[in-house]
Formats: C-alpha cells, structure tokens, sequence
C-alpha cells in the first residue's frame, strides 16, 4: 500500500509498505482492526517537523487523523464490525483505564500515538496512508451510524482532531453561556475553537486573523468581531474591546511564543486561558505575568475520543460545520502539494484521499 513519509525539511515523500495485518499474538491479544482509509488529512502541528522546528533524524511515517471503513477485526473486538464506518481520534486508547475513565483519554495508560509502538498492542500505523492497523479498536474507534453521505466525510474527519481540539481549548478556558472569548489563531483549530465557544453559550467572540477568507469563515462560524493586529498593538485593541480590561477566556489554538504572550496578556484579571496549540518556538509561562492577573491557564492534549459521541449528533445533523475547514482535497499521491499548500497558507486545512 501506499503512505506517506517526512524525509526531512520540507521533503514529503509517498512510499510503497507492506499492508498492515491483524497481530493475534500476546502483545494484540486480538484487539486490532484493519481499517481502510476513506480520508485523511494534513494537520498544522504536522508542519513542525516539515518546517524543520522539529528535526527528522530518520524518514517517519505521518498523519494521525482519519475516517474509514473497517476491513478485518481481531478476536476480541465485540463493538467494531466489519463494514463499520469510523472516526478514528488522533491517537489509540483502551476506553478503560482510569485516565480514559476520568475524561483524559489523550493519556490513556495502554494508548500511544499513530506511527508508533502502542505499549503492549504493538504498531500502529501512520495515518496518511491507505490502510490503517488499529490497536485497542473497541476503546479507539466511534462507529457512524449508518453509512455517511459522501458530503458528510469532511465534518466527520474533523471530530478526529480539530473540532475535539477546538472545543477542549473552550472547555478548558470556561466558556459558558455568557462568556466574551477572544480566539488566537485561525487555523483549523482556532476556527472550531469558535464552533465550540458559540456551541457553549459565549455572547461575543474575537477572532485575531490577518487573512480575509479565514475571517470570513469564521464569522460564519459565530465570530462577532475580527481583530487583524498582533503583539501589543492586538493587545491593546482587544481589551479596549472589553472596558479596558479583556475578555473573559482566550483560546490559544497556535502554539508559539508570541501566540501564548497574546493569549495571556490578553485575558481579563482572574480570567482563563485555554491553550491546545502544539507546542513550537519557545512559549512558557511567565509566573510573575500570572501572578500579577490572576489569569489560570489550563489546557494541553486534547481528549478528542471523549468528546466525538457529544459532538457527533450535531455533526450529522448540521448544526455544527466543521468540515467548511477543509478547503481543498487532494489524492494521497500529491501529499507533498498538501503540504506546501498549507505551509504557504494557500489551503486552511488539506483532505487527502487515498
């Protein structure tokens, strides 16, 4: 089958693999599922390591966000079948374990990440590819009801990661009906960050964007302001906006220095930060920044498995359109295109079909 490879800086490569088979030994103890891949896609934090802020000593395989159908299970799956279209979160985790239990599955004790050893379930395979081995399927995979539309895939895609990243930075920030949320980044993430903090009641929301088709989208999104201006300029602007003292919660959906120093200088006194951006250049928290406002800061790797079946309804109802964040779809074959697309900010985020 064909997957995608980082080779190094800027060097995407699709490279010819074994199919992945179902591991019925000790360690899978019959939990897999093989899963063909219905879409896949490139995700911001994945340009890091395309960048070259995050070296690549040896080519890896990529992407950890799919949808597919299952093609084979194990002998000890009961809730997948075959047939089954599912959501698969950007990692793999048991359901059962007592970080899954308490909502944290993103730190599931047997869990582990796409494109690497998954504690005693063996390899999971990268997700841009044509065909995913899936350890830990009961507890990883959401089954769809039914059989999608073909025009649905985009928004269920999304539920693998951006929408679920989204909506933790809200959850984290305390956004509640009410709530005025400043949003930093308009990304992916940054945009289903405004999905979620309009889903939860806020009354008026920012979004700092320089980019008018990003703007645009996300006040079809539920963003009532737009801020272009960053560092201390946007600063200032944005807590004008708030009778001099900021908003409520700011998401902070990028990952950076400056994203960070925005998001925390931004935020009202005893106000919230939720911060989901991957980290990359640097950022940290300033104690003395902290301790001066009040502002709490929570956030991190986002439990997107806890969130799909809250926000799967909505999707397949329409009253959420997270898929909109795909504007443009590409077959697997021209990944590196995919990449570039988004590196030059042509494309918010990328559709890869295999």
């Amino acid at each position: 089958m064909r997957q995608v490879f980082l080779h190094g800086e800027r060097d995407i490569r699709v490279d010819d693999v074994v199919d992945p088979a179902l591991e019925n030994g000790i360690e899978a103890a019959g939990r897999d599922a093989i899963v063909r891949v219905v879409a896949a896609c490139v995700c911001g934090s994945d340009l890091w390591g395309y960048r070259g802020v995050k070296p690549t000593p040896k080519p890896r395989p990529i992407g950890h966000e799919f949808v597919g159908i299952v093609e084979e299970v194990g002998s000890a799956v009961s809730r997948v079948r075959v047939g089954d279209f599912v959501i698969a979160p950007f990692y793999v985790c048991d359901g059962s374990c007592l970080n899954c239990i308490n909502g944290f599955s993103s730190h599931c004790l047997n869990g582990g990440f796409w494109g690497s050893k998954v504690h005693d379930a063996g390899y999971a395979n990268a997700a841009q590819s044509e065909r995913v081995r899936v350890p830990l399927a009961d507890g990883t995979l959401v089954v769809v009801p039914g059989q999608p539309a073909e025009n649905m895939i985009p928004a269920l895609l999304s539920l693998s990661d951006v929408m679920g990243t989204g909506h933790h930075a809200a959850v984290s920030a305390g956004v509640g009906p009410g709530s005025t949320v400043a949003v930093i980044g308009d990304g992916a993430v940054g945009l289903c960050a405004i999905i979620a903090a309009k889903r939860l009641g806020a009354t008026r929301i920012v979004a700092m964007s320089r980019h008018a088709d990003r703007q645009a989208l996300a006040r079809e999104f539920g963003a009532t302001d737009v801020v272009p201006e960053r560092g201390d300029e946007g600063i200032a602007i944005l807590k004008n906006m708030f009778d001099g003292i900021g908003p409520d919660c700011v998401l902070e959906c990028v990952g950076t220095e400056e994203s960070m120093d925005t998001a925390l200088r931004s935020a009202r006194p005893g106000g919230q930060v939720g911060f989901v951006g991957v980290p990359a250049g640097g950022a940290e928290l300033p104690i003395d920044t902290l301790f001066g406002s009040n502002v709490g800061v929570r956030g991190g790797i986002a439990p997107v498995r806890n969130y799909i079946e809250e926000l799967l309804p909505e999707v397949l109802d329409g009253s959420i359109q997270p898929g909109r964040v795909f504007d443009l779809e590409l077959p697997l074959a021209e990944a590196a295109e995919a990449y570039r697309a988004m590196d030059e900010r042509r494309a918010i985020k990328v559709l890869l079909r295999p």
